[in-house]
């Protein structure tokens, strides 16, 4: 979307063009249109008609590869069913490129204008996945036109003009930032748009919806349009109305301009679509549990999704590492730079939500203290450094959930967050608290309002960004993190800014409601287990006591010491290690076989959370305070 604000420009050609007459412009190409049927989205199948304008001669169509946002080649070719292409109502013969599987091959007949394509799109029932995961329910969908559109070789994605229409179920009510030309209900006509902003621009619809605006009367407008497959899911509290309304002034006064005309955040609430945040210019694509915003420890450990798809209009979109910049959707991305695009999108989103009051103080801190505590322990940092987990990202988002702890997995989203804050706190040290890396959100990330457009960066433009704002050999800083196995976790941002990681024998608050909405039991910090409530081991941390016993991912704990499996119980006995100096026996069950086994731990209980220290300024408290008048 490499707009530009061209409006001086064309006011001088206007003149010349009066003084001096020339010959008449050329007639702009027809735009390709494409006319979505949802109707049928409640069993999970969106059909699709698209018409080209053509001249006879080989065409080469494309199904999108490597989807923005996902980072990889995800586009889901395989939902591509019933592919028919004609011209003039005759139909033609296609062939599949036997090496690139996502491209099309057709000869247009002498005589044709325009060329006819309509095939289906089946919408995945499984949950797993991102966007090309489970989409559409009874009761709602998300459309992502990248699923939707085959588009010719030969152009960029913003060289391609498309004008799209979609009929929805009756009813239904829909959201998007897709600038809309007439709405009859059942029929929507968008405004013709660039291939590259289509594909930016998902649509939300369903039967329950709701629309909140966020900055009334404002230019540029911030809604949230959500849909659920309950008209309760949508009773959305007054409180986190506010919280959101705070974060659009927060983030304004973060990055000092916006670069959209509109912002739709699109809020589902539903068990039965995939669970993920996926950022786009003007909106986000933001998928949660049904009871999210009725259920008080599904809402608590909640709030930082949408601060983080948001701050991604900023970065990630408008300014973006080169190597992800591409043409189009069939060029390899390369992704070393993912610990800017979503580790500072991590660290930004992080201290929006204190800023906003999405997030009270002592859960702020104790999100921070765990992700701070699974990093300095985790073994896999040992061989596998942070840029190789930026690097290797387009295979880790799809790696198993088991035996991530060595493998690691995306954990430079985290890993980045801790990195940031160490430069923010430093930028504070440096500069005796007169700048902070917001100094360089603002020099970086803003400049002046208007339509969106994309700017690409290097590491080079960071660590000069960096350097305009507190002289630093930023680049040493910076690839001595990027490149470390060393066995802990980077810590600086904590320990200078005035805390410290510190343990406590019984789980804290938010922790505690975080398993609950999670329905998981992490005791990675005691025996070195991370299970389900049903007992099942998801994973492991190589080294402790649970691994040097042999129990491994995919088994099920079926029996505490002597007694059938209950997490209560197994807290008890761990605790129980330390206070009675009581060993620690479970029964797991391995496929067919079971087997006893006793942990050598004597522990206690071991939760992290942060802890103050006073021979310190408190500046991590400082920098989540709210800073919007």
């Amino acid at each position: 979307m490499r707009y530009r604000n061209g409006s001086t420009r064309f006011a001088l050609a206007l003149l010349v063009a009066i003084v001096l007459p020339g010959p008449a412009p050329a007639r702009a190409a027809a735009p390709i249109t494409i006319e979505v049927d949802a109707r049928e989205a409640p069993i999970k199948v969106f059909h699709s008609k698209l018409v080209y304008p053509v001249s006879p001669g080989p065409l080469t169509l494309y199904y999108p590869k490597w989807i923005p946002g996902e980072h990889g080649p995800t586009g889901p070719v395989t939902d591509l069913a019933g592919l028919r292409i004609s011209a003039a109502g005759k139909p033609l013969a296609w062939r599949r490129d036997d090496e690139d599987m996502y491209a099309i091959h057709v000869e247009v007949p002498q005589g044709a204008r325009t060329l006819e394509v309509s095939f289906d799109f089946l919408s995945p029932a499984s949950p797993e996945g991102y966007s090309a995961g489970a989409s559409a329910t009874a009761n709602l969908a998300v459309l992502s036109w990248n699923q939707l559109v085959l588009y010719p070789a030969g152009k960029t994605s913003d060289d391609w003009t498309f004008t799209a229409r979609l009929r929805l179920p009756p009813g239904w009510k829909f959201g998007t930032a897709l600038p809309v030309a007439q709405d009859r209900g059942e029929v929507v006509d968008f405004l013709p748009v660039t291939l590259t902003r289509l594909v930016d621009s998902p649509v939300l619809a369903g039967a329950y919806f709701r629309r909140i605006p966020l900055t009334p009367g404002a230019v540029p407008g911030h809604f949230i349009d959500m849909a659920a497959d309950s008209r309760e899911a949508l009773e959305m509290p007054d409180d986190l109305v506010t919280g959101y309304q705070h974060l659009v002034a927060e983030a304004a006064t973060l990055f000092g301009a916006e670069h959209f005309q509109r912002y739709h955040f699109l809020y589902t609430l539903s068990d039965n679509t995939a669970h993920f945040g996926l950022e786009h210019h003007e909106s986000s694509d933001d998928r949660v549990w049904e009871r999210t915003l009725i259920d008080t420890d599904m809402r608590r450990v909640s709030t930082g999704l949408l601060p983080h798809e948001y701050v991604h209009s900023w970065n990630g979109k408008y300014r973006r590492p080169a190597g992800l910049a591409t043409p189009d959707y069939q060029q390899p991305i390369k992704g070393e730079l993912l610990w800017v695009y979503e580790g500072l999108t991590q660290y930004l989103g992080f201290i929006l939500q204190s800023r906003s009051g999405l997030t009270s103080g002592p859960d702020w801190r104790q999100g921070l203290a765990q992700t701070a505590a699974y990093l300095d322990q985790r073994p896999g940092r040992t061989w596998r450094p942070l840029r190789d987990t930026a690097i290797g990202a387009q295979l880790l988002y799809g790696s198993r959930p088991e035996w991530q702890e060595w493998r690691r997995g995306t954990d430079f989203y985290n890993e980045s967050l801790l990195i940031w804050l160490e430069a923010d706190v430093l930028i504070r040290s440096l500069t005796h608290g007169a700048k902070s890396l917001d100094d360089f959100c603002k020099a970086f990330h803003g400049g002046g309002s208007g339509v969106p457009k994309i700017v690409p960066y290097t590491f080079a433009d960071v660590v000069a960004g960096l350097n305009g704002v507190a002289p630093y050999d930023w680049a040493a800083f910076l690839n001595e993190r990027l490149d470390s196995t060393a066995p802990h976790a980077p810590l600086g941002g904590i320990t200078n800014g005035g805390w410290k990681l510190a343990w406590v024998d019984t789980l804290p608050g938010y922790t505690k409601a975080g398993e609950n909405a999670r329905k998981n039991v992490d005791e990675r910090f005691t025996v070195g287990l991370l299970l389900n409530e049903k007992g099942e081991i998801t994973d492991i941390v190589q080294g402790m006591a649970a691994a040097k016993a042999g129990i491994g991912p995919g088994m099920k704990v079926l029996a505490v010491n002597g007694r059938t499996w209950d997490k209560k119980r197994l807290r008890t006995a761990i605790r129980e290690t330390l206070t009675l100096n009581q060993p620690l026996e479970i029964t797991v069950e391995n496929g067919e076989f079971l087997k006893t086994v006793k942990l050598d731990y004597k522990g206690g209980g071991r939760y992290p959370v942060l802890e103050r220290d006073a021979s310190k300024p408190d500046v991590l408290s400082e920098i989540g305070k709210a800073h919007a008048k």
